[in-house]
């Protein structure tokens, strides 16, 4: 009686494309393999391993074993299986899966920010904000349980948000070049007025510079956001309101090294950042007072997302 055939599934390592065989025993699926993979001679023998954990598959009772289209990866001579050939038809994409997990995951949850309190958009980075934005308006009503035109009010006041940060960081930057301008100007005038003078100025300038730096300091603070602080203009508009919090809690002698600045730049820095924590708290403050303000008049329906509290 002629054996019965097995349908099978094989592919080779780190390789996407698969291939359909029949066999009857495992011979016959390693020298179908090594055809219609193109495993040349010099590669054999070729080991046959499970797709999804990488068993060695080369006991013919075991074989005859499997469920029809198992899934197998041919092995050439000297390779051996990885976690990386972990079978399921994508596990090739897994790395860009795992990155849009992450992503889907960060939006979820500041989603759920929102839900709890609105007046959270007002402590969000930048980074988050726009996170938010590029959220399909149909994923974003279904987290939050709201109608999608509700969504694109809140995505474009997120918007609005982002855009005024913006204009604040280019009125900063506007505001910072005229002073600039001024102080260059100031200083063409009193070198020629005073030339002696203004050379004082200048090593006292550079000896203020070199002595303020503590090089054996150090920070506590992520890369990205000394990133941000020192590449960022105005940068206290870019963080949130944690990292303003972290950036505040640091040393002035331990900042002003990791950034390569000056104390006293590390301290303007600070200060900066002291007072845009404080607006955004003033903010949410007055939304709390306004939303308990119309609660209590209760002329305002509609006005916040819907709670449980509503149905009574």
């Amino acid at each position: 009686m002629a054996a019965r055939l097995k349908r099978c599934v094989v592919r080779r390592r780190d390789e996407p494309e698969q291939h359909g065989v029949a066999a009857s025993c495992l011979r016959e699926l390693r020298d179908k393999a090594c055809g219609v993979l193109a495993i040349d001679k010099a590669q054999e023998p070729i080991t046959l391993v499970l797709a999804e954990d990488g068993t060695i598959v080369d006991d013919e009772d075991y074989f005859l074993c499997l469920p029809s289209n198992t899934k197998f990866v041919a092995l050439a001579k000297d390779e051996k299986w990885s976690s990386k050939s972990l079978d399921s038809g994508t596990s090739w994409l897994s790395e860009s899966v795992d990155e849009v997990d992450s992503a889907a995951e960060k939006w979820k949850q500041l989603a759920r920010q929102l839900k709890d309190d609105l007046s959270n958009i007002i402590l969000m980075s930048e980074e988050d904000l726009q996170v938010l934005i590029d959220v399909p308006r149909s994923d974003l009503a279904e987290e939050l349980a709201q109608s999608e035109t509700k969504i694109q009010v809140l995505q474009d006041t997120l918007q609005q948000v982002l855009d005024r940060r913006e204009e604040e960081r280019q009125s900063r930057q506007l505001l910072q070049l005229y002073l600039e301008a001024l102080k260059t100007e100031d200083s063409i005038l009193s070198k020629v007025a005073e030339p002696e003078a203004a050379s004082r100025k200048a090593m006292d300038v550079v000896d203020t510079g070199t002595s303020s730096t503590d090089t054996s300091a150090t920070t506590a603070l992520r890369d990205q956001v000394l990133a941000a602080l020192k590449e960022k203009p105005a940068p206290e508009l870019c963080l949130d309101s944690q990292d303003l919090e972290l950036v505040l809690k640091e040393d002035a002698a331990a900042l002003a090294s990791a950034l390569g600045w000056d104390k006293q730049k590390a301290g303007a820095l600070q200060e900066a950042c002291d007072q845009e924590l404080s607006k955004r708290f003033k903010q949410v403050q007055t939304l709390h007072s306004l939303r308990s303000t119309f609660k209590g008049k209760k002329t305002r329906p509609g006005g916040d997302w819907p709670s449980a509290k509503r149905k009574k």
